[in-house]
């Protein structure tokens, strides 16, 4: 089994993607809530992976220092590259670029970024390799999250954030053999 767990809120004045923005006072509780539900529950996690993105790092070393486990950081885990936007001010971003907040495409590049298609097929060839991860916890983004729902349920890519409900620090099994992916927190 592998247990997936978006990382906790961060601040949301900025553009997400690859943005150096830390964990939000509420984000290092949220996060904690899930470290002590997975101790709580004995899941048997043996390593933690962490995307290499800062909230994800915060996350998982919140999470380790409850579970005792070390912290492999992974850059393969990272969300949505959004180019140029990562991190920048979302008040910014609306001005300078808008044709990237209203109607996106699944098809659309980011300046200097990648698509949500080139997303999806980085998350599957990640998926691909998975193998070796068993009673590991990934904690990563809800971008990559969905990006395991929609390919292991053979769902049409959408833009739709919000439809498999990876809210902030919610834990998810992946059942690789079976092909299955369910939240359990």
């Amino acid at each position: 089994m592998i247990y997936l767990m978006r990382h906790g809120k961060d601040d949301e004045r900025y553009v997400g993607g690859y943005s150096d923005v830390d964990l939000t006072r509420e984000g290092q509780r949220q996060v904690l809530d899930s470290a002590l539900w997975l101790k709580k529950n004995d899941v048997d996690v043996t390593r933690i992976y962490s995307s290499d993105v800062r909230r994800a790092v915060s996350s998982a070393n919140i999470v380790s220092s409850i579970l005792h486990k070390k912290v492999i950081i992974d850059s393969n885990l990272r969300e949505l590259d959004k180019g140029i936007l990562n991190g920048m001010l979302v008040k910014k971003a609306l001005v300078d670029y808008p044709e990237y907040f209203n109607d996106v495409k699944i098809g659309t590049v980011y300046p200097k970024g990648e698509s949500m298609i080139m997303f999806y097929k980085r998350v599957v060839k990640w998926l691909d390799k998975v193998k070796d991860y068993d009673n590991s916890l990934i904690v990563t983004h809800r971008g990559f999250i969905n990006m395991i729902y929609f390919y292991l349920n053979n769902i049409e890519l959408s833009m739709d954030k919000e439809q498999f409900d990876v809210t902030h620090a919610s834990i998810h099994m992946l059942d690789i053999n079976k092909k299955k992916i369910r939240r359990i927190k």
